[in-house]
């Protein structure tokens, strides 16, 4: 049995390989966030920062996960599968009170902070692509929304 590890580094993990991930992660964390303190400088008026905007790229996910992981967790033997939908339901309602208290706004502007920072996700990768020819892979020609496009 191959283990992750041995399967993403075939000759072991080294520092340089070690460093150059944790660099990797910080630099995507910091693209991540561009998109969502935007969303949060339209939403706020403009007393949001660049600071709040990676607090909540961080914090979203990782609450996310946590609400997921614990709903399923300890309501799956009562609910079944209706736990996998309530878990998600509860996960993103999560996820945006991490925008919410974050960005020191209300529901709604925790809901407009999300839908705005994936618009402008959407928008910002479909210029890169455009100019670069890179294609973030959530956001691929195969996708039905860049097939109106073609």
């Amino acid at each position: 049995m191959i283990s992750i590890s041995a399967s993403l580094f075939p000759n072991g993990i080294t520092l340089v390989s070690l460093v150059a991930i944790i660099i990797g992660l910080i630099v995507l964390w910091i693209i991540v966030s561009i998109p969502v303190y935007l969303a949060g400088k339209v939403v706020t008026g403009g007393r949001s920062t660049f600071g709040e905007a990676m607090v909540a790229t961080v914090l979203g996910p990782i609450v996310y996960f946590i609400v997921l992981a614990g709903v399923r967790f300890f309501l799956e033997g009562l609910l079944g599968g209706a736990a996998s939908t309530l878990g998600y339901i509860l996960a993103f309602i999560a996820w945006i009170w991490v925008y919410k208290r974050t960005f020191r706004t209300g529901w709604l502007g925790g809901l407009a902070i999300a839908i705005l920072a994936v618009l402008v996700f959407v928008i910002f990768s479909l210029i890169v692509n455009a100019l670069l020819g890179i294609v973030v892979p959530s956001v691929s020609t195969g996708t039905p929304l860049l097939s109106l496009f073609r």
